[in-house]
């Protein structure tokens, strides 16, 4: 069966420095016709940077949209002409000072399928260095480590609940069980 919407005509609703936000006309699987609203996104990659005492490094961060400060991994979006890999390491060393020797890709998720194209790249950092951050001047965070199974029990008593550290740390638990 052929799912397929097919867009028949676009506009584009808002712009900002790198959202965008869309309306199509869309021809739907049965002949119909319907509108889809959706952001586009450059998409992001998040890291969890593995420190050699087994604790991950995470940090605190306040989140403009909901008002609040929230738990997270190293993550960022992904700028013009730059690899998924180079956007991790840019981002890790940025944010929080590491620069990683080993890197391992666990996957990706796409965290909002209903209203936005966004993919996030999903990295595992391990044979850590630490040096100085080189955080973008509109950016305030603390950075702090934590056991992975401290971090795990955060997400079940819902302190951490931003979705991509969550996928992130489940795959990291999963990738340890399985290699080591």
């Amino acid at each position: 069966m052929d799912l397929t919407e097919h867009c028949i005509s676009t506009e584009d609703l808002a712009i900002g420095d790198f959202l965008c936000v869309k309306r199509d006309q869309v021809r739907l699987p049965n002949g119909s016709v319907s509108q889809r609203e959706y952001v586009t996104h450059p998409g992001a990659v998040v890291i969890v940077p593995l420190l050699s005492n087994g604790n991950i490094v995470l940090e605190r961060q306040f989140r403009y949209p909901l008002h609040q400060v929230f738990i997270e991994l190293p993550a960022g979006k992904i700028d013009a002409n730059e690899s998924t890999l180079q956007t991790g390491q840019r981002e890790l060393l940025e944010e929080t000072g590491y620069q990683a020797k080993d890197w391992v890709k666990l996957g990706e998720q796409h965290p909002c399928i209903g209203y936005s194209n966004e993919v996030i790249h999903i990295y595992l950092a391990r044979d850590l260095t630490e040096g100085l951050c080189h955080r973008d001047d509109d950016e305030s965070l603390e950075v702090f480590e934590l056991a992975l199974t401290d971090a795990i029990t955060l997400i079940q008593q819902g302190e951490i609940t931003d979705s991509k550290t969550i996928v992130a740390l489940f795959l990291t638990e999963k990738y340890i069980k399985q290699n080591g």
